[in-house]
């Protein structure tokens, strides 16, 4: 795959902080060989800024400045190279949304031409008219065959040791760190991702794949064990430096819940509120968030204006519990089960994935809400409830990995024609795309979000359709 970095060097990448009183605070991530000197100074103007070293792992050196722009502020300028920055956030934005940077299985032997046609796609658009910020819903990385090559780990999830030592689970550890290392350098190195991340700053949430396929939902047995808290104390700490920026010491700022148990978070910039839960820091086969992740939420308390909730796996979904039962039934099939299990609509979470639903009627009232998605290679919408209690979903998943077959994305269609609703009053409608006559589109797409005149609209842009039809969000 062609990578934008040589020899463990990497960066500037930005994150997004806050905004407040037409300053935007920044953060930019560099990665250097391990020995090498420091990485050279960040300027703002006549502003000089230093780097702070974050970590030093798998033969890298990890550092980050925090940094500002003003309204005035064109970018910045690293290392002799100008990076203009788009921090006109008061009017008229634009905003980019994707999901599932990857595939299960050989995702860095694919041709990078391929792999990242879409991201290709998206730099044209910040080029055309240019991104304020590029939201990250789920799956940045495909971390599934990380645990590949150590004896301890090997066949994961079909086998989890239990007689490993202390010293034996913490040499797995150092192994599975530098194989996310070298997984988000690859993956973040792409040139077609890498020259965009310089001047939109992101903000991600992770899934499953950021971790490994189903995690949350696999038997309680693997992921309690040993092995499987390594495996999620890696992840975790490689989400944080490479997805956020940050480390252990930067959690009470940048998350809702202080002590890390929960990873969600929330932004506000002018007449918009993010929010992104976290899906899958405290996700079990029984429940999605635990008390931290439903604590924080109900904390949130949103801006005058759009309200954006991404959810990693979508809020608003056909009827499940049918094809649960079926599979069930069939023992070829119960391989499946942890896929479903990963859903708000199983039978599992249904209670759960109710009260997540009133939550968002309470946040609808602060203004129009539209929840985002991805997870699930697919692009479609859906609507719950009429007036002044109308919420809208928009899901695009698959910024790079390949679509399923047209004949999934038509089945699936025919199972949410059957209808649902978990709220008796709110019933739930999958909709077609503008522009499309099926209810799911099996394309690879990102999703542009777009403020003009103080109204937002959405477009997909799908890999073979093309850019659809704007739908308009701010009801």
């Amino acid at each position: 795959m062609t990578i934008a970095y040589s020899e463990g060097s990497l960066g500037p990448l930005l994150y997004f902080r806050s905004y407040a009183d037409g300053i935007m605070r920044l953060a930019a991530l560099v990665i250097r060989p391990l020995g090498v000197d420091a990485p050279g100074g960040l300027r703002v103007g006549n502003t000089h800024f230093d780097a702070v070293k974050l970590a030093e792992l798998a033969g890298i050196s990890v550092w980050r400045y925090d940094f500002q722009l003003g309204p005035d502020d064109d970018g910045y300028e690293f290392e002799g190279c100008v990076h203009p920055v788009n921090t006109d956030v008061t009017g008229d934005m634009r905003i980019a949304f994707v999901s599932c940077n990857g595939e299960e299985e050989g995702d860095l032997e694919r041709d990078g031409t391929e792999r990242n046609a879409m991201w290709a796609r998206l730099a044209a658009q910040h080029e055309t008219a240019p991104f304020a910020l590029i939201l990250q819903g789920g799956d940045q990385i495909y971390a599934d065959e990380v645990t590949r090559g150590h004896p301890l780990s090997d066949k994961w999830p079909d086998r989890a040791p239990r007689d490993a030592s202390p010293p034996e689970i913490e040499e797995l550890r150092q192994y599975l760190r530098e194989r996310f290392v070298h997984r988000y350098l690859d993956v973040m190195g792409a040139a077609e991702y890498a020259g965009l991340a310089a001047s939109v700053p992101s903000l991600s949430i992770w899934d499953d794949h950021d971790i490994c396929d189903g995690w949350g939902s696999l038997k309680d047995n693997r992921t309690n064990s040993a092995v499987g808290q390594a495996l999620f104390q890696s992840a975790r700490e490689m989400y944080l430096l490479f997805q956020h920026a940050a480390t252990e010491a930067d959690i009470p700022d940048l998350f809702m819940d202080a002590n890390g148990t929960n990873l969600g978070w929330w932004r506000t910039l002018p007449n918009l509120t993010i929010i992104a839960p976290d899906l899958r820091s405290e996700r079990t086969r029984h429940r999605v968030m635990g008390e931290a992740g439903w604590h924080g939420l109900r904390q949130v308390q949103p801006v005058d204006g759009q309200v954006m909730v991404v959810s990693s796996v979508p809020m608003l979904g056909p009827r499940l519990s049918l094809v649960e039962m079926l599979m069930m039934a069939i023992p070829r099939m119960q391989h499946y089960e942890d896929d479903l299990r990963d859903q708000w609509q199983s039978r599992a979470h249904r209670a759960e994935w109710c009260e997540m639903l009133r939550e968002m009627l309470k946040l609808r009232k602060a203004g129009p809400l539209t929840v985002i998605s991805g997870e699930i290679h697919l692009a479609t919408r859906a609507e719950m409830g009429t007036g002044a209690e109308h919420i809208q979903q928009l899901v695009a998943s698959g910024i790079s990995h390949r679509a399923p077959p047209k004949g999934y994305a038509r089945g699936l269609g025919w199972l949410a024609g059957l209808g649902e609703a978990p709220l008796p009053a709110h019933p739930i409608r999958i909709l077609p795309l503008p522009g499309q006559k099926q209810r799911y589109v099996a394309e690879r797409n990102f999703l542009v979000l777009e403020r003009q005149g103080g109204a937002w609209h959405a477009v997909w842009h799908l890999e073979e359709s093309g850019p659809t039809p704007p739908l308009p969000i701010s009801d």
